[in-house]
């Protein structure tokens, strides 16, 4: 069995979907692996990396394409909804593709799987159960995310996180605001606090406090009754809009007071909420910060534009898509691992298994022989 991995050409994606540490349990399974040419060297593994652990190079992406029974990827056709056009002409009938999809927002691109007869495997839906914590990428890519979010804001800021006390006066801390407590949210919350801000942070879902102030940071408790808040899986739910609203007027004077505010809130496969609005942007300091992680999903400001830095009355907005991208070393390393232990979950005496019994094999995958499958993606795409 050959696994092939090819670069991902997603504009500014500088990750790499196997890194050369995995090879080895791969092999050791009973696949090879076939490479492009180049395909880690933006994430800092060069060819010398892959070939030393047993991996072949490939002549060009056509021979990996062709090669390969299983290909492993970042972002599959329908997370690089442009240049993936290419690869799904290179895809053939029985071919497996594993990686990043977007399944509930890629009607094109999966029925397009569909149609060639690739079996595509979505790691956005990795169920969130204790056996598959070691595959889930959304966990490991959201913790970078939340890590370099607190670092761009530093950066931006122009004022010191810490507190100190020199010769020349005391600097008092800077003020962070996290809305959102996921994984990505209470990363942020302890690299800001490393940093030596004084954080807060609010979420809709009560539950996650004891997590925020085991970081040490302080939970904003709003008089909002948020009950179903989150599904069986742990994960956000939308709300109503006059729960938004409520929520807005309600978080004004906290965000007022923060001279950096990360916001982190998504739902799966829908607009993200807003939680910011311009009047509230407004009412910060000048010099304050937003970094805005849900900017992909539309944003939770009012005033976020993808991947653009705005300045609203002295106040900065970031809004980068692709964090992970911006930290390839350890985001592919992670990645890989993630990738690796789905991978092996499916090879049995160097065969791939696809059992639907497995909980793990039947949420993740999308489409096999000619059809959509998965029975959420159908719905939401109106199949």
């Amino acid at each position: 069995m050959i696994i092939g991995i090819p670069a991902e050409t997603f504009a500014g994606e500088r990750r790499v979907a196997l890194t050369p540490s995995e090879i080895g349990p791969i092999k050791k399974a009973g696949a090879e692996v076939l490479f492009e040419p180049g395909a880690g060297t933006s994430a800092g593994f060069p060819d010398k990396g892959y070939l030393d652990k047993g991996a072949r190079l490939a002549r060009d992406r056509a021979e990996v394409f062709t090669s390969a029974e299983i290909i492993l990827q970042i972002r599959t056709p329908g997370a690089n909804p442009s240049l993936g056009i290419t690869d799904l002409s290179r895809m053939r009938l029985g071919q497996v593709v594993v990686g990043l999809m977007e399944p509930f927002s890629a009607k094109g691109p999966v029925q397009a799987l569909a149609e060639r007869g690739v079996t595509a495997f979505a790691l956005d839906l990795i169920p969130r159960i204790t056996r598959a914590q070691s595959m889930d990428v959304l966990s490991s890519q959201a913790t970078v995310a939340g890590y370099k979010s607190v670092i761009i804001a530093a950066e931006a800021l122009p004022r010191m996180f810490p507190l100190l006390m020199t010769a020349a006066g005391t600097i008092t801390p800077a003020r962070v605001l996290v809305m959102g407590a996921g994984v990505a949210g209470l990363q942020a919350i302890a690299t800001a606090r490393r940093l030596g801000a004084v954080v807060q942070a609010y979420d809709v879902r009560p539950a996650v406090k004891e997590q925020v102030q085991s970081l040490g940071a302080k939970f904003v408790e709003l008089e909002l009754k948020a009950e179903g808040a989150e599904d069986r899986s742990g994960y956000a739910k939308a709300m109503d809009e006059e729960f938004y609203r409520r929520q807005r007027e309600l978080l004004t004077k906290v965000v007022a007071a923060s001279d950096a505010v990360i916001t982190t809130a998504a739902v799966p496969g829908k607009k993200a909420p807003v939680l910011v609005t311009g009047e509230m942007v407004r009412a910060m300091a000048t010099g304050s910060v937003i970094v805005d992680l849900a900017a992909e999903r539309g944003g939770n400001c009012e005033l976020t534009r993808p991947d653009e830095t705005i300045v609203e009355q002295g106040i900065t907005i970031l809004a980068p898509t692709n964090l992970p991208a911006t930290v390839p070393y350890h985001a592919s390393q992670m990645y890989s691992k993630n990738i690796t232990a789905f991978l092996l979950n499916l090879i049995r005496e160097g065969k791939l298994i696809i059992d639907e019994k497995d909980e793990i094999v039947r949420e993740t995958l999308v489409t096999h022989a000619n059809q959509i499958v998965h029975p959420r993606v159908r719905e939401v795409l109106g199949i």
